[in-house]
């Protein structure tokens, strides 16, 4: 009940109690003794309606009181539905750094399913919802997908957020920043981005800048510095020194050392490449295979026996292959056996 109506109400009654004593039973006056205390003489139709008012006031006490702890649990329902729409929004953004204390039992129930949980809008989810948090977030997500660059600062997102990633890379893709300023500042990028920047970086970067930062190379990156070595543009010359120290750098296997001396073949010197490889199978077997590979590629068929001679049966059997159709004269290209 509303106090204003209540007391609306309990004024009229207390008038209406106190006009009927007055009026129809007596219009007498009494004075009362309270605790020893005589209290001045009043109309009785006054004193009928003393009570009344002490109940009223008792009755608005307790009304008042009920409501105000209402509103206190109410007020942590409100508060626990806020912290559950900003446990919504950190899930869609993959936030799951943040934890939210719950007051409430149903609340604290679905905090905990929330916690353990992965949520994130489907493509048919639009942002018109009733709450304008999760509407901003799916608009986020949204302009992320769409290549678009938004502000993630306010939500403190990780650098190995995968918006995070995708929003730093549209602002690669869209020319923002460049590759450079991602690899001179590493540590505010995700090592993914990192290595995908490098990859494009050493393209067209003189070699000692490819250096600075070759603990981003990777097998696609190195593949792209062979690929420039004595080509007609934006040409790298360089040792076999150099070139050894940049293979060093990636985890390779026979298959790959295959790749790298097909890269190799298209520009590189034949001398050069030969002691290249021979190098790198000294120091690694697994490199053997790119090494008679070049061997074939440059018809070197003497060294190239040396080796399949002095190898176990089982061994570079693709290559024995080879060479048995060439001594019979069957010539086939090498690319068909690696």
């Amino acid at each position: 009940m509303h106090i204003k109506r209540y007391t609306l109400v309990s004024l009229i009654f207390i008038i209406l109690v106190g006009s009927y004593v007055y009026a129809f039973v007596t219009q007498g006056s009494i004075s009362i003794d309270f605790f020893g205390v005589t209290l001045p003489a009043f109309p009785i139709a006054i004193w009928v309606a003393v009570p009344l008012a002490v109940l009223y006031i008792a009755t608005v006490l307790h009304i008042s009181f009920y409501t105000m702890v209402g509103s206190f649990k109410l007020r942590k329902y409100e508060k626990d539905y806020e912290k559950l729409i900003d446990s919504i929004v950190n899930s869609y953004l993959g936030n799951k750094d943040v934890e939210y204390t719950f007051q409430t039992p149903r609340y604290q129930l679905l905090g905990s399913l929330l916690d353990h949980t992965t949520l994130f809008p489907d493509h048919s989810m639009s942002a018109n919802t009733a709450n304008e948090k999760i509407n901003a977030a799916i608009r986020i997500i949204d302009d992320i997908k769409n290549s678009k660059v938004v502000e993630l600062k306010k939500f403190s997102l990780p650098i190995t957020n995968s918006l995070v990633i995708q929003n730093e890379r549209n602002r690669y893709k869209n020319g923002d920043i460049s590759a450079e300023d991602i690899l001179s500042h590493a540590n505010k990028y995700d090592r993914s981005l990192c290595l995908e920047a490098y990859a494009d970086f050493v393209k067209t970067s003189p070699f000692y800048a490819i250096e600075q930062y070759k603990e981003f190379i990777t097998k696609e990156s190195l593949l792209e510095v062979l690929a420039r070595v004595n080509a007609d543009n934006n040409t790298l010359a360089l040792s076999n020194e150099e070139l050894i120290a940049l293979i060093k750098m990636v985890e390779l296997n026979s298959k790959d050392y295959l790749t790298l001396s097909s890269a190799l073949g298209a520009n590189m010197v034949p001398d050069q490449r030969i002691k290249l490889f021979k190098t790198l199978s000294e120091e690694k077997e697994s490199a053997m295979d790119g090494y008679l590979f070049t061997l074939f590629d440059l018809e070197m068929l003497a060294p190239a026996d040396e080796i399949l001679e002095n190898s176990q049966p089982t061994e570079y059997l693709n290559f024995k292959a080879y060479r048995a159709l060439k001594e019979c004269n069957k010539n086939f290209s090498i690319n068909l056996f690696i």
